[in-house]
This record gives C-alpha cells, sequence and structure tokens, in this order.
C-alpha cells in the first residue's frame, strides 16, 4: 500500500480520470497543504518542441483542484521552476525545490536527458517524482527505484507500436505487404530517439520489413 505522501499524489494527478474522485471542501483543506515542485521547459528549444503543452495542461489540473479545495483535506501549492531546456539546470532546480522550498513532491520534466539524472538524484532525497512526459526506458529500467513513477508507455514501446501500425496498413496504403517495403530509422541520438528507435527496429524485424538505414 502506498504510504500517505504517495497516495496523494498519485490521487491528485488521476482523479480527474477517475469517477468519483474524493475532492473536499475549502473549510477542511485549511492548515494541511500539499507542496507541489513543477519542472518543465518554459525557455530554450524544448519548450516550443512540446514541454510548454505539457506544462499547461499540468497547471490547468492543478488549478482546477486548488479551487475546488484540494484533495482528501490537502490544500494544493504547486511551486513553478524552469529547467531551460538543460538537464544540468533541471538537476540544480529538483534539488532547490526539495530542500530550499521544502515541496512534497515532483511533478513533470519532459526531456528523457533530463529525467535520467534526476530520477537519480531524486531517489537519493527520497522525494515522490511523477513524471509526466521523459519516456525513454533508460529512465526507469532495471534502476529499482522507489520513489519515482511513470504511468505512460516507453518510447521502445512507441517504436513498436508505429511499425505495427505500417505493417497492418502496408498494403492498403502502399500496395505492398511489410516484406517488400524497404524502411529507413532516423532518429534524435539522445536517450528518446535512440529508444523509440530500439522499438522501430525490433518491429521492423518482426514484421519483416526490409531495414536499409539506421541513423542517429
Amino acid at each position: 500500500m502506498l504510504k500517505k505522501p504517495l497516495h496523494l499524489a498519485c490521487v491528485l494527478l488521476v482523479a480527474a480520470a477517475v469517477a468519483g474522485a474524493s475532492l473536499v471542501p475549502p473549510a477542511l483543506a485549511q492548515g494541511r497543504k500539499l507542496k507541489i515542485g513543477v519542472v518543465y521547459d518554459y525557455t530554450g528549444p524544448l519548450a516550443g518542441g512540446g514541454s510548454d503543452l505539457h506544462a499547461l495542461g499540468a497547471k490547468i489540473m492543478i488549478d482546477y483542484f486548488a479551487k475546488k479545495g484540494g484533495v482528501e483535506g490537502y490544500g494544493i501549492e504547486a511551486i513553478y521552476a524552469d529547467a531551460q531546456s538543460k538537464p544540468d539546470i533541471a538537476i540544480n532546480e529538483a534539488v532547490r525545490l526539495v530542500e530550499q522550498e521544502k515541496v512534497d513532491m515532483l511533478l513533470g520534466f519532459y526531456s528523457s536527458a533530463q529525467c535520467v539524472p534526476v530520477a537519480a538524484r531524486v531517489e537519493q532525497l527520497r522525494k515522490f517524482m511523477w513524471i509526466t512526459t521523459c519516456i525513454s526506458s533508460a529512465v526507469l529500467e532495471n534502476r529499482n527505484l522507489k520513489y519515482v513513477f511513470r504511468v505512460q508507455p516507453s518510447g521502445r514501446q512507441f517504436g513498436l507500436m508505429s511499425m505495427d501500425f505500417i505493417a497492418k496498413n502496408a498494403k492498403a496504403k502502399f500496395g505492398k505487404e511489410p516484406k517488400d517495403l524497404k524502411v529507413a530509422i532516423i532518429h534524435e541520438d539522445g536517450a528518446y530517439g535512440i529508444d523509440v528507435s530500439k522499438g522501430n527496429e525490433e518491429g521492423a524485424k518482426k514484421a519483416g520489413f526490409n531495414v536499409v538505414l539506421k541513423e542517429g
């Protein structure tokens, strides 16, 4: 069973999708507060690459539950930080939020290149970290992390699913069987791109595609 801080964090982040989520009136939430450190890339190349949109979605839901009075008797306070599209800044901001701002949990993170080192640091600090993106398998695979969680599919799974989709539609869209299709896999040479490309290659071989190029 999850301990209380973990349980509260989970309820906050999934309650919108669960019927009958437990919301409490403002009067009951007074005096008890859940502080959330929110880290995204608000500046730099990753902001326009998608981090900005993920940050907006997180803020919408945090504001929604805050206005409702909180979750399970706890009010909600969010403190926002900019990772600036840089792994070292992401680490520094995560540590600052935990050690100086005294947040109860960390939420967000867009880049897998940031999440790999940040997850290790947060694990040392024994603080709850809820990842909303960072889909590379390297973030969690074989690391036995106890305080870091991510609920979405991994990059490898995305790569596998995309190849499966092409295989199922090859005949209708290209007029060819999968074994007659030539496939080139070109990917971003980072934690995210490498992970997706592994799934692409694995899925392509499974479907019988002729992989003529794989390049980062």
